[in-house]
């Protein structure tokens, strides 16, 4: 399989890159020059926002191309319609953020989608920007020959949101840790490493239209999730689990500040950790144990010097060290206890 990935360097385009290089195909990354591709890939460079941009990808067929741009449509479209006589099949790596706020629990891809959105337009927000590259995927390559990979919260090596690795870190400084309950809350996200196997796999299946791409509802718990933490980094924390009423009336932030966990029976809840997986676990998705993408993701974050990338046009997570030992300290709601 000949393959072009859009990107290439970072997360979900990099895990894509490794993973088919890992089975044997022919793969072109196209981006700025910023970072440095896995080795064994043909690097092309061109700025998708500058005029003639492009120009690197003029010539050249491909069997498939992974996009997973998340700024101004405008760019999906110019990028697609260049590519459409060149390329067999278009993966847009999307967001179920594209859906209309708030889908209800058990939502599946036919549920209501945000309005507004235009394939050629200029960078507005990130939903109706997400929504408007698959527009442009759908303009040039049609429903049959573009997948859409709605993906829900993605986890694991190359992170460069801040949301695993801030947890990793705050284990690893060991004493009282802030533990958001209830403690079997159920979890919904997808390890960026079966994210790549499932879209080679959609490539490799010609499959066509949305799916959304997250692991199946219960697939971990957020003491699980934080347990792991505390056995991967091996250090003396002691998870407080702590009433989502305490949390929330100490004015903390959920999914930014305590990252990952949303308060159980929120809107936020039915839309990040409730989504209806079947489609795309009936056309091959396999989601390894947390406890894996925990370990794999804290030996990644050595390896580069314990400090996560971030990327600038998101948001930082983690809760302040004085709003946490404040919250412990009125100890509302926090039951002690240590992890196995």
């Amino acid at each position: 399989m000949r393959l072009l990935v859009l990107g290439g360097t970072e997360f979900a385009g990099r895990a894509v890159v490794e993973a088919a290089l890992a089975r044997g195909w022919d793969v072109t990354v196209f981006n700025r020059g910023r970072h440095q591709p896995p080795s064994g890939v043909r690097s092309l460079h061109g700025d998708r926002t500058a005029p003639d941009g492009l120009a690197a990808l003029t010539e050249g067929e491909w069997d498939a191309v992974v996009d997973t741009w998340s700024a101004a449509p405008r760019a999906v479209r110019d990028t697609a319609r260049l590519l459409r006589g060149r390329a067999g099949r278009y993966v847009y790596v999307s967001s179920c953020s594209v859906y209309e706020w708030a889908p209800p629990a058990g939502y599946t891809e036919d549920a209501s989608l945000v309005e507004g959105a235009e394939a050629g337009a200029e960078q507005t927000d990130y939903a109706r920007d997400k929504r408007g590259g698959e527009l442009a995927a759908i303009e040039a390559f049609g429903t049959d020959r573009s997948v859409l990979v709605r993906a829900g919260l993605i986890l694991g090596p190359y992170e460069n949101v801040g949301r695993l690795p801030w947890w990793l870190v705050r284990m690893a400084c060991g004493g009282p840790v802030l533990a958001p309950g209830p403690r079997d809350l159920p979890l919904q996200f997808v390890d960026v490493r079966d994210l790549a196997e499932w879209t080679l796999g959609a490539v490799e299946r010609e499959l066509g239209g949305p799916y959304n791409l997250i692991s199946p509802q219960g697939h971990a718990t957020m003491g699980e999730l934080l347990e792991a933490c505390v056995t991967t980094v091996g250090a003396a924390a002691e998870l407080r689990w702590t009433e989502p009423e305490v949390i929330l009336g100490a004015g903390i932030e959920p999914w930014t500040q305590l990252p990952v966990w949303v308060p159980p029976g929120s809107d936020m809840h039915d839309a990040l950790h409730s989504a209806d997986v079947s489609k795309a676990v009936a056309t091959g998705l396999r989601c390894r144990p947390v406890a894996e993408t925990v370990a794999d993701t804290w030996r990644w974050l050595q390896d580069i010097g314990g400090t996560a990338p971030m990327r600038p046009d998101r948001t930082s997570k983690g809760l302040d060290p004085e709003v946490e030992a404040k919250v412990l300290a009125a100890g509302e709601g926090g039951v002690p206890g240590t992890t196995p």
